[in-house]
């Protein structure tokens, strides 16, 4: 069953709004951030990365952002343009605000921190006025980063772009996307992720996520109630997301399919819910079974902690499948052909 229908006569694939940053991994492995000395620039941001992810699956991708009047402007603008993803609505900065910087810390495969810098971004500075409805409308479907919640102008942004989805019947996903940066209060994370959380189509999120979304509606950190609760609300599909316990996704028709994680040797702790995100979008805009679209995004989750980096290791779509054949191989034998286990709400 395809559970979200998207326009196949609209021109991008998907348009994304939010957070293009600078990360800078340690090279310095397992070891204090403290520690270490020497670190590889990549462009970064959650929302940022998944469009990175879309392109290299072959998709026609759309962004909308704000990036800092400078080098590092260049550099994230330049990163897009090279992947095939269009720029157009990007736009420069003109207060002196700065792109994020996120340094990463990589102690052991299984443990990672992250250190950013978000005070006066630029990201953050997008406004309602950047958000325009003729490009809106060329779209597919529309991904809602939660840090462009943060603050304002950007949340302000944000909502006209799901209210323009809305309206022109583009599909809107959310990608929680949860960074304790920037935001003033629990009450006003819950305010804000709730409010675009009920005029989603697709919801992307941890435990930890739907709880701050539900705090003030009542959470309870039960997934099967989360999941009750936005599909009430007309959601199609909502993903919760428990790291290497794996992923569940409940639909709209009262089924749930869990998918187990691959089997990789990590690099790293973090990167990975990009990955799947993008795989896992990629395959519900093709027309993938639920189950084929989780194997997915799980796939590339796991290539994804495998890598050093996040924007610059997002795989193909050929390199996604390869991964699932050799991983189901190698691990499972020839018979089994799934890693996702369907039942009921």
């Amino acid at each position: 069953m395809q559970y979200i229908m998207f326009d196949s006569s609209r021109e991008y694939d998907l348009i994304l709004l939010g957070r293009v940053a600078i990360d800078f991994n340690p090279v310095d492995l397992n070891r204090p951030l403290e520690e270490s000395s020497h670190f590889n620039k990549y462009l970064g941001g959650s929302p940022a990365n998944i469009a990175v992810g879309m392109a290299r699956l072959g998709k026609k991708v759309g962004f909308i952002g704000r990036v800092s009047d400078d080098q590092f402007g260049d550099y994230v603008t330049h990163y897009f343009q090279k992947e095939g993803i269009d720029t157009s609505h990007i736009s420069r900065c003109l207060g002196g605000e700065n792109l994020g910087l996120t340094f990463t810390e990589i102690l052991s495969p299984a443990e990672s921190r992250i250190l950013m810098y978000r005070e006066g971004v630029a990201d953050l500075m997008l406004e309602p006025g950047d958000v325009e409805e003729s490009y809106i409308q060329k779209a597919k479907a529309l991904l809602i980063s939660g840090t462009a919640l943060a603050a304002s102008p950007s949340r302000e942004a944000a909502l006209k772009a799901v209210m323009l989805a809305r309206k022109h019947g583009v599909a809107v996903i959310f990608d929680i996307d949860y960074r304790a940066y920037t935001w003033k209060s629990l009450d006003e994370i819950s305010v804000y992720y709730s409010l675009v959380a009920s005029q989603s189509d697709l919801i992307l999120g941890s435990r930890e996520e739907f709880d701050l979304a539900e705090r003030i509606l009542g959470a309870c950190g039960d997934d099967g109630e989360s999941a009750r609760r936005w599909l009430g609300c007309g959601c199609r599909i909502v993903v919760i997301k428990h790291g290497k316990a794996g992923s569940t996704a409940y639909t709209c028709d009262g089924h749930q399919y869990t998918v187990k994680p691959f089997p990789t040797n990590a690099m790293k702790g973090f990167g990975g819910g990009d990955g799947y995100a993008a795989s896992f979008i990629r395959a519900l805009l093709d027309g993938c079974s639920l189950p084929r679209a989780l194997e997915y995004g799980s796939a590339a989750a796991s290539i994804l902690v495998s890598a050093h980096s996040c924007s610059a290791s997002m795989p193909t779509l050929d390199q996604v499948e390869e991964f699932i054949r050799g991983t189901i191989q190698d691990h499972e034998g020839k018979g089994k052909d799934s890693y996702v286990r369907e039942s009921a709400i």
